[in-house]
């Protein structure tokens, strides 16, 4: 049996080291409330923000004007943009630790946060995930299917170095409240008590659907996000912890946008880019609108990682444990 779907992988006896685990059908629904309440307490705070200061920029738009309204609720500048991201996705962290302290009854580094090699795994990841995301981008420059775009030259190049690293901080917590959620949360919870296979199954269709409202969404996108899951569950497995997998998902969505100038899952990004390019052949394979994300050259990627992390977790020892990472105490 691969280490990858053993019932005592590592993230799996971290869940079982609480008092309960939740039922399934309520594990699943508590994905969704615990989404709606981060939004709730730090969305729609957030957007507050961002409009306030695209209007102290820009002025205040007419009430008639939607998409001028709308706009203003988009951040459009990296201290927007760390702002949206920050107020968005932090307070998962908090609801999290509450459920797990009130209900499971164990600590929040039990979702695969143990400290030791964290920084290791943490860097590890970030170069896993840029490879990655640039191999995508480097398939569909091979057919002639990316091109540099004229824009701004403010908004791109050496110019916007300080706002384009800026803006990964944002995408720091972005990327790991949703990988804190769905791969230190639900796969555990779920896998620990009703199999990993399930597991893997339902954490990836929930991550999938929590992008399901995202602007531009088209099918081989939602594949490529439930593809994306499922690398993302089989990796986290892997290490047995988040930290890996936490630098993927942040470095992969600011690559997209700010390194590369591509659409981030829908939306375009802020804070400008180093280099911007721009999709130019068939929308099936460089995602169109979307990103590349919505293309067939990320579905061919992600194919190849799953099965490369596959391979690696069948030639771990089932008995093995990431080295110093007990369980709670």
């Amino acid at each position: 049996m691969s280490y990858l779907l053993d019932p005592n992988n590592h993230l799996f006896e971290l869940a079982r080291s609480g008092r309960r685990l939740p039922h399934l059908i309520l594990a699943i629904v508590l994905g969704f409330v615990f989404v709606i309440i981060s939004q709730l307490v730090g969305g729609i705070p957030a957007a507050l923000i961002v409009m306030a200061l695209s209007m102290a920029e820009a002025g205040q738009p007419s009430l008639d004007d939607i998409e001028g309204i709308m706009a203003m609720l988009t951040p459009n500048t990296a201290l927007e943009q760390v702002i949206f991201l920050v107020l968005a996705f932090g307070p998962i962290f908090l609801i999290l630790w509450v459920w797990l302290a009130l209900f499971e009854k164990r600590r929040l580094r039990t979702i695969g946060l143990e400290i030791q090699g964290a920084a290791q795994k943490y860097l590890r990841g970030l170069v896993i995930g840029l490879l990655m995301f640039s191999v995508a981008v480097g398939i569909s420059a091979l057919f002639g299917f990316v091109a540099f775009e004229a824009v701004d030259p403010q908004q791109q190049g050496l110019v916007v170095l300080g706002s384009v690293l800026f803006v990964f901080a944002g995408w720091m917590v972005q990327g790991a409240a949703e990988e804190a959620l769905t791969r230190g949360w639900l796969l555990p919870v779920i896998g620990a008590r009703y199999g990993p296979l399930l597991g893997v199954i339902i954490s990836s269709v929930i991550f999938a659907m929590y992008h399901s409202l995202n602007p531009n969404l088209n099918p081989i996108a939602i594949l490529n996000l439930v593809l994306f899951g499922v690398f993302a569950a089989l990796f986290a497995l892997y290490e047995g912890g988040l930290w890996g997998i936490f630098g993927i998902h942040s470095i992969w969505n600011w690559a997209q946008g700010n390194l590369y100038g591509f659409e981030v899952s829908g939306a375009l990004p802020a804070g400008g880019a180093l280099f911007n390019l721009m999709e130019t052949g068939p929308d099936a394979i460089t995602g169109g609108s979307f990103g590349p994300e919505g293309g067939l050259a990320v579905t061919l990627l992600l194919l190849v990682s799953c099965g490369l992390v596959w391979v690696a977790g069948r030639r771990k020892a089932p008995a093995a444990r990431p080295a110093g990472s007990g369980l709670v105490e």
